[in-house]
């Protein structure tokens, strides 16, 4: 099967198994697991951060900064597409006791203005006190859009002057630093913290880092254990996501250029109504009336290809390390005959 349903489906290569094997092991807990020290310090020093954090998973990395950026009875501004806010669970209200402030925009992406206009008035105990900012960099909803980093800076001077928290959820952050040419540190410079995924492009089976200044690593860390996700010989995975960030950032430029041939036959296919595509790894498109999402899938299940549904008629295709150039033109291939 050609699995284009997600990024999180890959299994490890040969060389990260390798060196997975080869790991040496210790206690996270006691802070004498090598391999957990060496990711941390690794992502802390890519990004130009004070400290990190190796967890789990993309979520509880998320959960971790927005509980250590606020108190309950505060207020996240973020989009109405973010991650944090339609797949977490609800996270936000039950982790953290916080409210949601929801900007609406066609892709993810929001401008400083639209913030301001969304930050509270801290002197009216009618609302909730706004305390952080969030944003998705690439927009999983956003079919993959990656935000333009002068409206970022523009947020960071708002956040300044309001003194308020800026949280990147950067589970595809590679992805968009692929396309905007920036690097590491100058993302690290416009956060005060910062989720990184390992198991989605770059290939780890498991594991996300939170980057971020000293006081929400040392706050994050309390949290991370009252979350249950303090683990004891984590190296076996830490080192998966040391293999990752050294050896699968430069191809996720070939995952860009599949994800793009396949917006470009879908846009051919006579089922198709819109296809949106952000430049990066992620397709989403609509179906024309008529033909629902589950009849599709079935249609190219039976033809080899695995993607998921996002509505009644929209269905997400993700490109990415487990799926080769020959096999994106296959599926290419197949949408003449449907």
């Amino acid at each position: 099967m050609i699995d284009l349903r997600s990024d999180t489906v890959t299994r490890p290569t040969a060389g990260m198994l390798e060196r997975m094997m080869k790991a040496s092991v210790g206690d996270m807990i006691f802070g004498e697991d090598p391999e957990v020290n060496e990711l941390e310090r690794m992502a802390a020093d890519m990004f130009g951060m004070e400290g990190s954090l190796f967890c789990p998973s993309g979520t509880m990395t998320n959960q971790i900064a927005i509980k250590a950026h606020t108190r309950p009875g505060d207020e996240v501004i973020c989009s109405r597409m973010a991650h944090v806010y339609l797949f977490e669970g609800g996270g936000v209200a039950f982790n953290s006791g916080a409210s949601v402030a929801l900007i609406d925009t066609e892709n993810g992406t929001f401008t400083a203005e639209e913030v301001k206009q969304h930050i509270n008035n801290p002197d009216d105990p009618h609302k909730a006190f706004t305390r952080l900012v969030e944003v998705e960099n690439t927009v999983n909803r956003g079919a993959g859009a990656c935000w333009d980093f002068d409206q970022m800076i523009r947020i960071r001077e708002l956040c300044n002057q309001r003194h308020l928290g800026f949280h990147l959820d950067g589970a595809r952050l590679f992805n968009a630093m692929t396309v905007d040419g920036r690097k590491p540190e100058e993302y690290g410079a416009l956060f005060d913290s910062i989720s990184i995924c390992l198991s989605k492009g770059l290939g780890a089976p498991v594991g996300s880092v939170l980057v971020g200044n000293r006081e929400i690593i040392r706050q994050g860390a309390r949290i991370r254990k009252a979350f249950g996700g303090a683990m004891r010989q984590a190296g076996y995975i830490a080192a998966a996501g040391i293999y990752a960030l050294k050896n699968n950032v430069v191809r996720l430029a070939e995952d860009h250029r599949n994800a793009e041939a396949l917006a470009g036959a879908l846009e051919q296919c006579r089922l198709t109504e819109k296809v949106n595509y952000g430049g990066t790894n992620i397709v989403i498109f609509t179906l024309k009336p008529g033909t629902t999402a589950p009849e599709f899938l079935e249609k190219i299940k039976a033809k080899g290809i695995l993607a998921l549904k996002t509505g009644e008629r929209s269905i997400r295709m993700v490109t990415h390390l487990d799926v080769s150039g020959a096999q994106v033109a296959e599926a290419c291939n197949i949408r003449a005959s449907l």
